[in-house]
């Protein structure tokens, strides 16, 4: 670097500026990262800096989606998808799609501290098919990060992601547009649930059919989202799956009772024969008092 390290501290008759920042700097050995100064004071967004720097600082192979780096800083995805969109338009970041030996295709990121490399002719070719990791890159020093899931806003072309074979996938635009709006807003609850066009098409049936079976937008939320663990070993589509596909459907609701219900035909009045007091019946005659004594003289008489 440009400055000379020292662990002295300066003092006030050694010539130390009145304003502006003063330099108290350490000699590091261990657990430093080298930014270059164009990286460092790039104008712009301090979100981007930060993300690059933090990317520079992470070993080969760790995480580097969209889901992982809103899980590390407090910003949301639109200032992360924003900052990795600068990024790679700088000639910082580049993503590509490499075929394995197996037969699948993995999206593997790399990240340059230096953006071109040392040559004016850019970044070199991807290496020739099917080495699964380069190892060296005849220009410049390049940090390789594979990545488990495709930087989707930074992917200009679309594709299969990593760990993923070329099989056919549910478009977004063929999903239910009531449950896709269900799973998108999830988010909004708990931030990390933050789901991939691709995953959204995947889940949106099991969610159509909650809806079809009168479950509310509420209470399908408060259903996924409830008692999450405090950390995903899996990405939240997986979870989120698992609570579909294990939660059983409510029972259906009875039918509705009938508003009308129809009352037994009431019987006209009659005037009995013998006492001539009112009854209901279908037809004249006697009451009942009238009958039983009647009954019971019949009864008499043969006795």
């Amino acid at each position: 670097m440009a400055d000379s390290q020292s662990n002295a501290r300066l003092r006030a008759d050694a010539g130390a500026p009145t304003s502006g920042v003063i330099h108290v700097r350490t000699r590091l050995t261990a657990d430093f990262t080298v930014v270059s100064n164009a990286l460092a004071q790039r104008r712009g967004s301090a979100v981007t800096v930060g993300v690059a720097v933090y990317i520079l600082s992470l070993p080969t192979g760790a995480p580097v989606t969209i889901a992982a780096l809103c899980a590390h800083f407090s910003e949301g995805e639109i200032l992360i998808s924003r900052a990795l969109r600068e990024l790679e338009a700088a000639g910082y970041l580049e993503r590509r799609r490499e075929r394995t030996p197996s037969g699948q295709v993995r999206t593997r990121t790399y990240f340059y501290d230096v953006p071109g490399g040392d040559g004016p002719d850019g970044p070199p070719e991807p290496p020739t098919p099917p080495l699964p990791r380069p190892r060296e890159r005849p220009r410049g020093r390049s940090v390789v990060l594979e990545t488990a899931s495709p930087l989707r806003e930074v992917a200009p072309a679309p594709g299969p992601g990593p760990d993923e074979t070329e099989s056919p996938v549910p478009a977004l635009a063929d999903a239910d547009p009531k449950a896709v709006a269900v799973l998108t807003t999830l988010r909004r609850v708990d931030p990390r649930l933050v789901l991939s066009g691709r995953e959204a098409a995947r889940l949106a049936p099991a969610v159509a059919e909650w809806l079809a079976a009168g479950v509310g937008a509420h209470e399908i939320t408060e259903l996924l989202t409830a008692r999450l663990p405090d950390r995903f070993r899996a990405r939240p589509a997986s979870i989120l799956a698992f609570r579909l596909r294990e939660t059983p459907l409510p029972v259906p609701p009875r039918a509705p009772l009938p508003l009308t219900v129809e009352r037994p035909a009431v019987l006209p009045f009659q005037t009995c024969d013998g006492c001539e007091r009112a009854f209901r019946a279908q037809e004249p005659g006697h009451c009942r008092s009238c009958r039983d004594h009647l009954v019971g003289e019949r009864l008499r008489a043969v006795g």
